[in-house]
């Protein structure tokens, strides 16, 4: 979900596990040379989609990486297929009272941009978390305290045999 702190935990994880770290998100907008609201903007959520698509599934191909996907990309079956395959993966869950006040005044996210913040907050989440539950393991966030979240993360992934 979107302001959870992927990019966060993701870069944390990355240096302590002495793995490499891209946020999809980020690699799109340098390859496009477009902010992602940009991109919606111009050219569509569909466009965005397929591009969000190709480079993950490139992405989850290559070892010794750690992926903060975007809020959306496990929603898509040929992503979430692939990731359940080959990938250990992480649904890092936050309360949506603690999810708001990150996204209050962030302009840059288009699906947050119709309308009332909070009911297209809970809208996006309850559509979503039976498909973020499908993740190998779910990670309460709720006490916003990263070092025992990395912890946490990290013994269940040395547990994975990875």
């Amino acid at each position: 979900m979107m302001g959870v702190g992927k990019s966060t935990i993701g870069k944390m994880l990355a240096k302590k596990l002495n793995l490499k770290f891209i946020d999809v998100d980020k690699y799109i907008e340098k390859k496009e040379k477009k902010k992602i609201d940009e991109i919606f903007k111009a050219k569509g959520e569909n466009y965005f989609r397929e591009i969000e698509e190709k480079i993950t599934l490139e992405m989850i191909k290559k070892n010794d990486l750690i992926i903060a996907l975007g809020g959306g990309a496990f929603v898509n079956t040929s992503i979430r297929s692939e990731i359940k395959k080959i990938c250990v993966s992480f649904w890092l869950d936050l309360s949506l009272k603690l999810i708001l006040p990150r996204l209050k005044n962030i302009k840059k996210r288009p699906l947050l941009n119709q309308g009332n913040l909070k009911e297209t907050i809970n809208k996006i989440y309850e559509s979503r978390k039976k498909i973020y539950n499908e993740s190998d393991f779910k990670i309460n966030c709720n006490s916003r305290d990263t070092s025992k979240i990395i912890n946490k993360i990290t013994r269940l992934y040395e547990n994975t045999g990875n």
